[in-house]
């Protein structure tokens, strides 16, 4: 944590009094701690305890600008490595959630591009809440990490799930961010996300139902982990991810031609998008009109990228498939894996609640050539993002960490 700029947000909980311990750590590690106290943190514990252990001013009021140089919200988002919030109270993580922004903390927080981590500190029942659950699930798929409290005697008087994490818990994850942020920061990583579009007339399309929300969950956390990223998406509604190079496609006649002239300068392809295997033999120039009786079309193969791509591939690039399955997953993942000799291949029964097109989360098993398999509990699609980097990287005699 050497000279890394963490910016510590303390809200109005008993577990505060843990957040001086967490800062001071924090300080020894070599790290420059900045804090900005809620009020009523500020009525739990005094911004001079934290002046006193940082050597930096506190920040309590949005309005109280101390430096007529700077805007101070926006100073300490742009300043921060990582950002913390610790406790992180029901109130703090639905204005997370939602955008808010009324006061010092959420101001702050909705301004900064750095990591985010929650520890969340509260009753038992708070914490259950479908309420707070449904936000710390948000959190989550946007990408910010959530440090569970623990399970014990509450100050409220109650047991259960809800004591804040202790700060050497807090300090540990704090530390792995801050390190996977660099692990790529030499690595090329070409991802491609989506649905294709195959036109059959002006109006009608031949697609599927995936939204790009896994490829685009793997853009950002290369991105984040240091990567240059280039992304290759289908049409969708999804915003462009800020600090990746985004190449737009339609059909999957464009995303074959995009990937294969980007493959060489890259140094891992991630082929998340789900590509039509068919297209229309015949596009109409104007709208096909409805008449009696059944349709006729007749459809021809899509060209297979990846079968594509393993011809074309250098031998120190990691290619990274996906099977969306809806029966014999194994076998029908590992036919893939073998036919297309990919490094990995992440594979899913899109049938399952929570694993499917449109959805936040995703239930995925990596498959490796070596014969390797992680099977991974119910994740955000972030975190799967995430662990599928974590193998990337260690890949032995490829690029990244593992080379």
């Amino acid at each position: 944590m050497k000279d890394r700029e963490i910016i510590v947000g303390v809200t109005g909980g008993i577990a505060a009094y843990k957040s001086a311990a967490l800062c001071s750590r924090f300080v020894k590690s070599g790290a420059r701690v900045h804090v900005i106290l809620t009020e009523g943190a500020a009525k739990f514990i005094t911004p001079l305890t934290f002046q006193s252990i940082t050597k930096h001013p506190v920040a309590v009021d949005v309005f109280d600008e101390t430096d007529p140089s700077v805007i101070q919200h926006i100073h300490l988002a742009d300043l921060a490595d990582v950002f913390v919030v610790a406790p992180a109270t029901a109130d703090i993580l639905a204005k997370a959630a939602w955008g808010l922004a009324d006061d010092m903390l959420s101001t702050t927080l909705l301004a900064t591009r750095s990591p985010v981590i929650f520890a969340p500190a509260m009753n038992v029942h708070m914490f259950g809440h479908p309420a707070v659950q449904e936000n710390i699930a948000r959190l989550r798929a946007r990408g910010c990490v959530i440090v569970d409290p623990g399970e014990g005697p509450l100050a409220c008087g109650y047991t259960g799930k809800g004591r804040m994490a202790e700060p050497d818990e807090i300090a540990e994850v704090v530390e792995a961010v801050l390190n996977r942020r660099r692990d790529f920061a030499d690595v090329r990583v070409l991802v491609t996300a989506g649905a294709t579009w195959e036109p059959f007339d002006p109006v009608r399309i031949l697609s599927n139902r995936s939204t790009g929300k896994m490829g685009y969950a793997v853009a950002e956390a290369a991105r984040d982990r240091g990567a240059t990223v280039t992304l290759v998406a289908g049409p969708g509604e999804l915003r462009s991810p800020e600090g990746v190079r985004l190449i737009r496609v339609e059909t999957a006649l464009e995303m074959r031609d995009a990937v294969l002239a980007n493959l060489p300068m890259h140094d891992v392809l991630i082929k998340a998008a789900a590509v039509s295997d068919y297209r229309p033999a015949v596009v109409h120039p104007s709208k096909v009109k409805k008449a009696e009786g059944p349709l006729t079309v007749e459809l021809v193969r899509n060209p297979d990228i990846l079968m594509e791509v393993s011809r074309h591939r250098r031998p120190d690039q990691v290619i990274v498939g996906f099977a969306a399955e809806t029966e014999d997953v194994e076998k029908n993942a590992l036919e893939k894996l073998r036919r297309k000799s990919l490094d990995y291949i992440v594979a899913n029964d899109v049938s399952m609640a929570g694993a499917g097109f449109a959805v936040d989360t995703n239930i995925v098993t990596i498959y490796g050539r070596d014969g390797t398999a992680l099977a991974l509990p119910p994740l955000s699609k972030r975190e799967v993002a995430d662990r599928l980097l974590d193998v990337i990287r260690d890949t032995p005699g490829k690029v990244g960490a593992g080379s």
